[in-house]
C-alpha cells in the first residue's frame, strides 16, 4: 500500500468524526446565517494567515537530505500567498467588518490548532507538518464548492462572498494530486508516523474550531 492510501485509512475514523459535526453539516447545505458564516471566515483568516508562515518554517528545519521535501514547499508557498486577503474580501462582501476580523483575537480552538502545528514543527518532526495538508485540503475538496453554492443561493449573497470557498474546492483538487505524490516519496518510518498522528490531532483541532461557531 502506498503511503498516501495508508495515510488516508490510518486517518478514516478522525475524518469522518469531523464531517458529521452539525453546524459543518448545516453550512454545507447552505443552513446557516450570514453572521455564521461571517464567523467561519474570522477563523478561516486566522489560521489561514499562518500557512505561508508555517511552510516557511517547516522547510528551514529539514535536513538537507529532505532537500526534495523543501522544493515542493517552495511550491505551496507560491500558491498560498495572500490567501487570506481572499477571505477579508468575502468578509467585506458579507457586510462584515474586516477591521474586527485583521486584527481581532482568534478562537481559541483556532489558536489551539495553530500552535499545535508550530509546536509539531519545532519540538517533534517537521514532516509532520503535512498532516494539517492533509485535512485542510482534503476537507476543501470534500466541502468547499457545494457549500459555496448552497450558501449563496440560500444566503442571497453575491458570487463574490465566495471566493475563498469557490477557489479552494477547485485550487486544492490540484493541491491534492501534488500532495500524494509527495507523500509516496516518504519512506523514513518516523515521518510516516509523524504525519499520521498530526492529521489525526488536526481532524480533532479543525473540528472544534467548526465546534466553537
Amino acid at each position: 500500500m502506498s503511503f498516501y492510501n495508508e495515510l488516508l485509512t490510518a486517518t478514516e475514523n478522525e475524518r469522518n468524526d469531523l464531517l458529521s459535526i452539525p453546524i459543518l453539516r448545516s453550512g454545507v447545505e447552505g443552513e446557516i446565517s450570514t453572521e455564521t458564516y461571517i464567523s467561519f471566515l474570522t477563523q478561516a483568516y486566522h489560521h489561514v494567515k499562518h500557512t505561508v508562515p508555517l511552510l516557511m518554517f517547516c522547510g528551514s528545519r529539514l535536513p538537507e537530505s529532505k532537500e526534495w521535501l523543501r522544493e515542493a514547499i517552495g511550491e505551496y508557498i507560491e500558491e498560498e500567498m495572500g490567501h487570506q486577503e481572499w477571505i477579508l474580501n468575502d468578509v467585506r462582501t458579507c457586510g462584515g467588518d474586516t477591521d474586527n476580523v485583521r486584527y481581532g483575537q482568534a478562537a481559541l480552538a483556532t489558536e489551539l490548532m495553530v500552535a499545535y502545528v508550530y509546536d509539531m514543527i519545532s519540538r517533534k518532526n517537521p514532516v509532520g507538518f503535512f498532516g494539517m495538508v492533509l485535512v485542510l485540503e482534503g476537507t476543501s475538496i470534500a466541502l468547499a464548492t457545494q457549500a459555496a453554492g448552497n450558501l449563496q443561493s440560500k444566503l442571497n449573497l453575491p458570487e463574490k462572498a465566495f471566493s475563498y470557498l469557490v477557489s479552494h474546492g477547485s485550487l486544492d483538487i490540484e493541491h491534492m494530486s501534488f500532495y500524494e505524490k509527495l507523500m509516496n516519496r516518504i519512506t523514513d518510518a518516523d515521518d510516516k508516523k509523524a504525519v499520521i498522528h498530526c492529521a489525526r490531532v488536526i481532524y480533532q483541532l479543525y473540528g472544534d474550531i467548526f465546534r466553537s461557531l
